[in-house]
C-alpha cells in the first residue's frame, strides 16, 4: 500500500466505505461504474490511465470477509469480481504466471478447473482465474506428479477425487480438483459481489 494511502487512513479513519463503483473483469481490466451500479452486473467503463491503474494495482487488498477492495485515500472501494481476485496471465517467458496487478506468482497450493473449462490457481496473493487466451498454453505445459501431460488425464478426472499437477520449472506438485463454477466463490474465499 502506499505511504501516502496509509498517512491518509490514519488522518481520516471513519470514512464510509462505498460499493458498486468498480469491478475487476475476467481478462484483468478494472471497470468503473459512474452511476455506483457495478452490483447489478453492468461492463462499466475500461480505465485506461497508467498512473490510475498503478495506483488501483498497487493499493489492492482484501479484508477478513473475503471482500476485496481498492483503498484510494482514506475510503476503500469495494468492488464486483467478475471471475475471480485476481487474473492470472503467463509471464513473457511463458515459464510462469503473473497477476494482472503485475506481481510474479512464486507458488501454487492447489488448482482447481471449474464445469465451464476455466481454470483456477491459489496463490500467495489470493485466488486467481487464469487468463482465457493463455489457457491452452498453460494446459499442455502442466504435468501430472508421474510426468505424464494433464491434458491425457483429464477427461478421466472425477469430482471425488484430485490429482497432483505441476508446471516444470516454475510450481511444484500441488493438487487439482474439479468445481462448479458456481461455488468457485465460496470453495476459493472470497466475494465476487460484495454489498454494504
Amino acid at each position: 500500500m502506499d505511504p501516502s494511502v496509509k498517512d491518509a487512513i490514519a488522518r481520516w479513519p471513519d470514512v464510509p466505505a462505498v460499493f458498486g463503483w468498480l469491478s475487476l473483469d475476467a481478462r484483468g481490466r478494472w471497470r468503473l461504474h459512474p452511476q455506483g451500479l457495478a452490483a447489478q452486473g453492468g461492463p462499466g467503463e475500461s480505465i485506461t490511465n497508467t498512473q490510475i491503474l498503478g495506483f488501483i494495482n498497487r493499493n489492492y487488498e482484501r479484508d477478513d470477509a473475503g471482500r476485496w477492495f481498492f483503498q484510494n485515500g482514506p475510503q476503500r472501494v469495494y468492488l464486483r469480481l467478475d471471475a475471480a481476485p485476481y487474473v492470472l496471465r503467463l509471464s513473457d517467458d511463458n515459464r510462469r504466471l503473473v497477476t494482472h496487478t503485475d506481481v510474479a506468482v512464486e507458488t501454487v497450493s492447489s488448482w482447481w478447473l471449474d464445469d465451464a473449462g476455466q481454470l483456477y490457481a491459489t496463490t500467495p496473493q489470493g485466488p486467481g482465474i487464469v487468463l482465457d487466451r493463455d489457457l491452452p498454453a498453460l494446459l499442455e505445459r502442466l504435468v501430472t506428479q508421474d510426468g505424464a501431460p494433464l491434458l491425457d488425464v483429464l477427461d478421466g478426472l472425477t469430482p471425488e477425487q484430485a490429482i497432483g499437477i505441476a508446471l516444470p520449472g516454475a510450481y511444484s506438485v500441488s493438487p487439482l480438483r474439479l468445481i462448479k463454477q458456481a461455488d468457485v466463490a465460496a470453495t476459493l474465499g472470497f466475494q465476487a459481489n460484495p454489498t454494504a
